[in-house]
């Protein structure tokens, strides 16, 4: 960026560059002579020629006759400010038009000043510079800004990434005491998402599940089960049936991993707007739609909206994969089972939504298939 001084002449960078176009050559030396002392100057005597020079190197700023043959002046400013590289630059329109109605529909195009001829040296040197000072200042504000907005953008992805390690070092610690689960995370926040954006299209969940919402509900179901690791191994890893007393135990998992994440956001100091949905989703995947879950027996549309898309999730998941106390069972029994369970264990839209995108559910199913020789 070129900075210039109150008499027009840079104090720093390369000298402006000053295109001047006119058709009478007599105009071009007069007005080269003037400002050749001060800035670097161009002449074309056409418009056409004009355009050519601005395609080959942007100018500075521009002074442009009207009345030309072929293309006018009206008509060069009307492609200078309709292509990107050209649409910043400063135009002052020289020309002998002097009615109101021609200063009008050229200040209307997009010039920055209208000077009539015959000239005024000092007047002319005077606008040039100044607008050159406003080009120059724009230009700075221009860069500043788009400074700005890379910072910005490199700032919110390093948060974003900050945000999907710290899930993913959460979640990891339930998925290491229970490593029978393979890919379980994985899958089930796809299939969360999957039934995220088929509701999505229906007016009832429009305003409920944005872009944005379903974006976190898919970095923050890896925590459904985050709670697991304040289970005792005998009971988290026990092959056989749970008894009564080691089911309840078991059944705390779901309070443990929202106060899990609450105490993490008690010791920052601030509630974190991404971890709203880890909360809902770990403190109730586990209700039922006709309230016979657990924790706190919710019903209906009183459980989270993300922890009734999780409850599908989890489940149908559960059913198809190996256990140590089951073997895996196919998609066609899971999905009967799954359909079963609709106005009991699942919100019915949700349901009617697994059904509707069975097909993805197995794409990822086997896209996220476990090693079972592992």
């Amino acid at each position: 960026m070129t900075t210039i001084t109150e008499q027009g002449k840079p104090i720093s960078g390369n000298r402006p560059v000053i295109l001047i176009v006119d058709d009478t050559p007599d105009n071009l030396t007069l007005m080269s002579g003037l400002l050749r002392e001060h800035y670097r100057v161009k002449v074309a005597n056409s418009g056409a020629k004009a355009l050519q020079l601005v395609s080959d190197q942007v100018p500075d700023l521009i002074l442009l006759d009207i009345m030309m043959p072929d293309l006018d002046g009206y008509a060069v400013l009307r492609q200078l400010k309709a292509a990107a590289s050209s649409r910043q630059v400063p135009v002052i329109f020289l020309t002998a038009k002097s009615e109101i109605e021609d200063e009008r529909l050229g200040l209307e195009l997009g010039a920055v000043d209208y000077i009539t001829k015959p000239i005024s040296p000092p007047i002319v040197l005077a606008r040039v510079h100044t607008h050159l000072q406003l080009k120059a200042a724009a230009d700075f504000l221009r860069d500043k800004n788009a400074y700005l907005e890379a910072e910005v953008a490199r700032r919110t992805r390093d948060v974003q990434a900050l945000q999907d390690v710290t899930i993913l070092a959460m979640a990891s610690l339930a998925e290491t005491r229970d490593n029978e689960t393979g890919h379980h995370i994985r899958r089930t926040q796809h299939y969360v998402r999957v039934l995220a954006r088929h509701l999505q299209k229906q007016e009832k969940y429009a305003s409920m599940l944005s872009d944005e919402v379903i974006a976190m509900l898919f970095k923050s179901a890896p925590l459904h089960d985050i709670g697991k690791v304040g289970i005792p191994d005998r009971i988290l890893l026990k092959p056989a049936k749970l008894t009564d007393e080691e089911f309840a135990i078991m059944k705390t998992h779901t309070t443990l991993g929202c106060l899990a994440i609450e105490h993490a956001e008690q010791e920052l100091g601030m509630s974190v707007e991404f971890l709203r949905y880890a909360k809902e989703i770990a403190q109730s995947h586990q209700e039922k739609w006709d309230g016979s879950g657990y924790p706190d027996s919710l019903a209906g549309d009183a459980i989270p909206l993300s922890a009734r898309l999780m409850a599908l999730a989890d489940v149908y998941d559960a059913l198809i994969s190996v256990r140590v106390y089951k073997p895996a069972m196919p998609h066609e029994q899971a999905r009967q089972i799954i359909i079963a369970g609709r106005g009991s264990h699942f919100d019915p839209d949700v349901v009617d939504a697994f059904v509707a995108e069975e097909a993805q559910f197995r794409q990822i199913a086997a896209q996220w298939a476990d090693d079972l020789a592992a």
